[in-house]
């Protein structure tokens, strides 16, 4: 595992070795153990190491027998001992027991195609010093990141933004449309940034450099169809071959290794597959004093169950320390709340582990989240005759409805002005943190107009790409193009590096993806409602029931209570006596939302929380 940064120049120029030591200064946290780099006519590499396999050799960049050929590599490539002995057998000759060193020599084997055999997580940079050609590339489901920016000459590239900003010509221009997409989704989906030059390399996607010109390329795609023909015993044995296998392969380390466990299903499964293969589990969870948002106690269950080397943390509302740091570690604006824990608890695992499993995948899989049965629902409501009317009655009931709870009101009232929209936007209602219509509202006038011109409107355009599929398949292939990769994985890579932690998901290996893409969706969402069907079927064989047969409740944060209790302060500060929103959005609607949540008349915390985000990011990135 490591931070990679570099350039390309198709002049041929030797870089400044000091824009390069720069760059990689920005990314020690991402491998603190050694940094190696490589000058020539026309390519710079350097990488920030942490080192897990090969600690004594595995130096990078990593270079083929006759120095033809170098790579910098973030990462893990899990079936590396099976293709190196294949590379042996055709004479190719290794200086390491790395896994890195395998690509420079699939490089030469197969060219382009050198990546079609991997199984891991990856970003690479790869110089042909024959051909002068350069590539970058990104792992199929992006779980590692690569970003970049082009001059006329030189095309930069690096781990994360922070060390492309350590680049003297670093382009520091916000793009107005890119902020409506973080505030309707959370994140800006690739390729694009916050920064109007800045790119991110899609998943599954290759960057080719030569004389000057950028070609890109996708290597690799999910695909849902033709279904399996198992039968459901077929599958779940099928299913349980494939996840342990995942999991085996995850535990090859020269160093100490964990997981990261929250007593949900998914976490849960893969500890139990890792007691299997392991002595004795290292389990680290996180919990939080308020009791709605609190798994401890579902976590312990499991750590009991499998004698786990258990620790816990519990988190406190000190976003005042943490907030700054994650923001300069996530380059851009990022407001999934979860990053607080997820960043604690890599802290927690990083002071027993340097490798740490997770359960990360099996909701992209297995159609976990809530939003899946409301779609679903929806649809079928949809297409009644008289809908339209029904759904306004009983919105009206459910506004007046003096014994319902406040939490099933709002989610009642949701679910019925979702299910009379057509099926790309009722699945956006559901899956944005605030919707377009809040967005134009909150935005500066010249903002909104760039905004609406050029909208992202990935989750639109992900249901309609997929149209031919099936419903559930529909919606399950638009997380994975979307929120898989921009939220969910940026936020696991991002908080796990920062604590100098590699994270690995043995529910997103490729080939379990592939199998779990192409089972019929009744082994996904039962019948329309009941979630993770077949994964839940084998956790009945793996973990104690009570962790199957409760709520899911997500990993997530207190924040909506914090905003008006212990954050209050610095929240009302960073917002409005500072300068991070100016010129982008409107204070007065701003203040609006917050009086309303201080209020309790209306709950804004996503709202609130993205925007707090994106004034505190503006404020400490751009110290820079």
């Amino acid at each position: 595992m490591c931070g990679i940064a570099g350039l390309f120049d198709c002049r041929d120029r030797r870089p400044e070795p000091e824009v390069l030591s720069a760059m990689a200064s920005r990314i020690v946290h991402r491998g603190p153990d050694e940094e190696g780099s490589l000058t020539d006519s026309g390519v710079g590499l350097v990488s920030r190491r942490l080192r897990i396999i090969d600690l004594e050799g595995g130096t990078q960049p990593i270079f083929n027998e006759d120095r033809s050929v170098a790579v910098v590599f973030n990462g893990e490539i899990y079936n590396f001992a099976e293709l190196r002995e294949q590379l042996r057998a055709k004479g190719h000759s290794f200086a390491t027991s790395s896994d890195t060193e395998v690509l420079v020599h699939l490089y030469e084997d197969r060219g382009e195609d050198f990546l079609s055999p991997l199984r891991g997580m990856f970003a690479l940079a790869l110089w042909d010093f024959r051909q002068r050609i350069g590539i970058v590339a990104r792992d199929r489901l992006g779980k590692k990141p690569l970003v970049y920016f082009q001059t006329p000459e030189k095309v930069y590239f690096a781990s994360e933004i922070q060390a492309l900003a350590a680049v003297p010509c670093f382009p520091r221009e916000i793009e107005p449309a890119a902020v409506g997409d973080y505030l309707e989704y959370g994140y800006v989906p690739a390729p694009g940034t916050i920064f109007r030059s800045v790119r991110k390399l899609p998943p599954a996607h290759m960057l080719v450099w030569k004389g000057g010109h950028i070609s890109l390329r996708r290597y690799w795609q999910l695909t849902y169809e033709p279904k399996t023909r198992l039968d459901e015993t077929e599958a779940l044995q099928e299913l349980e071959t494939r996840l342990d296998e995942a999991v085996r392969m995850r535990l090859v380390a020269e160093v100490p290794l964990g997981a990261l466990l929250s007593g949900g299903v998914d976490s849960s499964a893969v500890v139990a597959l890792m007691a299997r293969h392991s002595t004795r589990v290292k389990t680290f969870s996180i919990g939080f004093d308020e009791p709605a948002f609190d798994e401890l106690a579902h976590a312990r269950r499991v750590a009991e169950r499998f004698d786990t080397d258990h620790h816990e943390y519990i988190v406190q509302p000190n976003a005042t320390e943490v907030l700054p740091l994650l923001v300069r570690h996530y380059g851009e604006p990022y407001a999934d709340s979860s990053a607080v824990p997820t960043f604690y608890v890599s802290k927690l695992a990083r002071q027993h582990v340097t490798v740490a499993l997770n359960g990360d995948g099996g909701d992209e899989n297995f159609a976990g989240y809530d939003r899946y049965r409301a779609v679903w629902l929806g649809e079928w409501f949809h297409r009644a005759p008289g809908s339209a009317s029904v759904a306004a009655a009983l919105r009206r009931a459910a506004a007046a409805a003096p014994g319902l709870q406040p939490r099933w009101r709002r989610r009642s009232i949701r679910f019925l002005e979702a299910a009379q929209l057509p099926l790309g936007e009722r699945y956006l209602h559901w899956a944005t943190l605030t919707h377009p219509a809040a967005v134009r509202g909150l935005l500066a006038p010249d903002v909104a107009t760039a905004w609406l011109q050029d909208r992202s409107a990935i989750v639109e355009q992900e249901i309609e790409r997929n149209a031919r599929l099936r419903l559930v398949d529909r919606l399950l292939s638009t997380d994975v193009a979307s929120y898989l990769p921009y939220d969910l994985l940026v936020k696991m890579d991002i908080a796990s590096m920062a604590n100098s932690l590699e994270t690995r998901s043995p529910l997103l290996d490729h080939e379990v993806m592939e199998f779990t893409a192409r089972l019929p969706a009744d082994l996904k969402l039962k019948r329309g409602w009941e979630q993770k069907y077949l994964l839940k079927k084998l956790a009945r064989k793996l973990i104690p029931a009570e962790n199957i047969d409760r709520p899911k409740m997500g990993f997530g944060v207190p924040v909506g209570s914090w905003l008006r209790g212990p954050l209050k302060q610095f929240a009302s500060d960073a917002l409005f006596d500072g300068c991070g929103l100016d010129g982008f959005f409107q204070e007065e609607a701003v203040r609006r939302l917050w009086k309303q949540h201080q209020s309790t008349i209306r709950d804004h915390t996503h709202t609130l929380w993205s925007l707090l985000v994106f004034a505190v990011w503006r404020r400490e990135f751009f110290r820079l």
